[in-house]
C-alpha cells in the first residue's frame, strides 16, 4: 500500500504509477533529502516531539541508506513515486515502524522545496567557479596577446581596429554580469522553507531556526503558502542560465567565423575540433556549434517552467513536479558548455599576422580622419561628409585609406597636413582610443587590473558560501 493509501479502495494503475513517478530524475536529490531529514530528526528530538532514542535510530538508518547509495546497493522502486518516499520506505525497512516518525511536522511539499534549494545552492557554487574559470581564461589569453590587433566589426562589416585583448575583455565583462546574476540567484535560493507543511504550517512546536542553521540557510521563509508554491528561485536560475548561454553562443559564433577560411583569424586545437565523414580536408568547429545549438535547449527549459507556473493557484499543485527536469537539464548543459568553452579558448591558435593584415587594409581609419578634421575646427557633420567623399573615391579607385598620399587628401580639405599620414597607421588608430573603456593598450591594461580585482572578489565570495 502507498504511504498515502489509507482512504483508497484500489491500487494505483501501473500506467498511472509510471506516469506520476518522479523518481527516475529526482533521485539525484538523495544527498540533500538525507541531509535535510537528519537535521529534521535532530530538531524533532530537541523539541521533544519524538524521543531522543528514536531520533538516533532514524539518523543511523539514514546514514546507512546513504552508505548503501554510495556503494550502489540501494534499490530504487518506481512504486515509491519520488526520492522522499523511496528513502522513507527504505528507512522503515531498516529500523522498523519508528522510521515512520520522521515525517512528523513536514510534508513532501516543503520537503521537495528544501531539497531543490539545497541542491541548487551547491550547483550554483560549481557554476560560479566555472564562470570564474572562463573569465580567467579570457584574461589569460588577452594578456598573452596584448599587442595583437584585429578588425572590430559592426553589422559584421569591418569598422575600426581594436586590440584582440580588448575583444576578449568585452566577453570577460559579459560573463561577469552572469556571475553577478547567479550571485543574486544564490541569495534568493538561500531561503529555508521546511516547516511550512503542505501549505498551512504545522501544529507541532518545531524550531525552524535550528534546522535552518544546521543546513546553512541564512533566511527563513515568511509565509507557508508562498514557501511551498514558490519556484521563483528556479526561474531566476533558468533566466541566468539562459543569458549565460546567450553570451557563450555569441562567443561561439565569433570563433566559428574566425576559424573559417574567409576570416582565418584562429585555428581550433585538434582536441576541440572534429572532421568530416566524407571530406578528408575538413576541420570543423563542432564544439562551438554545439554550444550555440544547446543555447536553444536552455531557452526551452526556461520557457517550459514559465509556462508551467503561469496559471497555478496557491499553494502546491502536482504540476510543480515538472520543475526538476528543466532545471537539471539546464544545469547539466550549462556546466558542460562553460567547461568546454574555457578549454576551447585556451587551446586555440591565434593567427596574429592574419588579424593585423586584415586590420591594416580597407577603410577603417575613416572615423579617425573625421576626428582629425574636427580637431582642426570642422564641425563633425561636415567632417563626416568630407571623409565620405574620400571613401567614395577610394572605393572607385580600389584603394584603401592607408594607400592615399597627402595631396590626394588635400583635394578634399586644405586642413590636411603631413601628420595625417601617421594618424592612419593602424597602431596609432588603436592607441588613440584612450577614453575610459577604450581599446588603447593603456586602457586595456586598466581593464586587466579591474578584471583581476573582480576575480579576487569573486574568489572571496565563493569561499564564504
Amino acid at each position: 500500500m502507498k504511504p498515502w493509501g489509507g482512504r483508497f479502495n484500489k491500487e494505483t494503475d501501473k500506467v498511472v504509477e509510471e506516469f506520476t513517478a518522479s523518481l527516475p530524475f529526482d533521485c539525484r536529490l538523495s544527498k540533500e533529502d538525507i541531509a535535510g531529514s537528519i537535521a529534521h530528526a535532530r530538531m524533532l528530538a530537541k523539541c521533544e516531539i519524538i524521543p531522543q532514542e528514536d531520533a538516533e535510530k532514524i539518523i543511523n538508518g539514514l546514514n546507512a541508506i546513504e552508505k548503501d547509495m554510495n556503494e550502489g546497493k540501494f534499490f530504487f522502486d518506481l512504486a515509491d513515486e519520488d526520492i522522499h518516499m523511496s528513502i522513507e520506505r527504505a528507512l522503515i525497512e531498516k529500523i522498523g515502524p519508528v522510521g515512520g516518525k520522521l515525517h512528523t511536522g513536514r510534508s513532501r511539499n516543503d520537503q521537495v522545496s528544501l531539497d531543490m534549494r539545497m541542491y541548487l545552492k551547491k550547483e550554483m557554487k560549481i557554476m560560479c567557479e566555472l564562470l570564474r574559470s572562463l573569465q580567467e581564461t579570457l584574461l589569460g589569453v588577452g594578456l598573452k596577446n596584448i599587442d595583437v590587433i584585429l578588425p572590430g566589426y559592426t553589422h559584421l562589416q569591418r569598422a575600426q581596429p581594436v586590440l584582440f585583448a580588448h575583444h576578449m575583455m568585452a566577453h570577460f565583462f559579459a560573463i561577469d554580469r552572469d556571475f553577478k546574476r547567479f550571485k543574486v540567484c544564490y541569495k534568493n535560493t538561500d531561503v529555508f522553507p521546511l516547516g511550512s507543511g503542505a501549505l498551512a504550517g504545522t501544529t507541532f512546536p518545531i524550531d525552524r531556526e535550528y534546522v535552518a542553521e544546521e543546513l546553512g540557510f541564512n533566511k527563513i521563509s515568511e509565509n507557508s503558502m508562498d514557501a511551498t508554491s514558490d519556484r521563483d528561485f528556479l526561474l531566476d536560475f533558468l533566466f541566468a542560465a539562459s543569458l549565460t548561454m546567450v553570451h557563450l553562443s555569441r562567443i561561439s559564433e565569433e570563433l566559428i567565423l574566425w576559424s573559417s577560411q574567409e576570416f582565418d583569424f584562429i585555428e581550433m586545437d585538434d582536441s576541440y575540433a572534429t572532421g568530416s565523414s566524407i571530406m578528408p580536408q575538413k576541420k570543423n568547429p563542432d564544439v562551438a556549434e554545439l554550444i550555440r545549438g544547446k543555447t536553444g535547449r536552455v531557452f526551452g527549459d526556461l520557457t517550459a517552467l514559465l509556462t508551467t507556473m503561469k496559471a497555478l493557484p496557491l499553494a502546491y499543485s502536482r504540476d510543480l513536479q515538472e520543475d526538476k527536469e528543466a532545471v537539471f537539464d539546464a544545469l547539466d548543459n550549462l556546466k558542460l558548455c562553460l567547461e568546454t568553452m574555457a578549454g576551447m579558448i585556451s587551446t586555440m591558435k591565434i593567427k596574429s599576422d592574419r588579424m593585423k593584415k586584415a586590420a591594416d587594409s580597407g577603410l577603417m581609419g575613416a572615423t579617425d580622419i573625421a576626428d582629425y578634421l574636427v580637431k582642426k575646427g570642422v564641425p563633425f557633420r561636415k567632417a563626416h561628409e568630407i571623409v565620405g567623399h574620400i571613401v567614395k573615391e577610394c572605393i572607385s579607385d580600389n584603394k584603401g585609406l592607408p594607400d592615399l598620399e597627402l595631396e590626394q587628401l588635400r583635394k578634399h580639405s586644405s586642413l590636411f597636413e603631413q601628420d595625417i599620414l601617421g594618424v592612419l597607421e593602424t597602431v596609432n588608430i588603436v592607441e588613440s582610443k584612450k577614453s575610459l573603456g577604450g581599446t588603447s593598450s593603456q586602457s586595456v591594461k586598466n581593464q586587466f587590473e579591474t578584471a583581476k580585482k573582480i576575480n579576487s572578489e569573486q574568489g572571496v565570495w565563493l569561499s564564504s558560501i
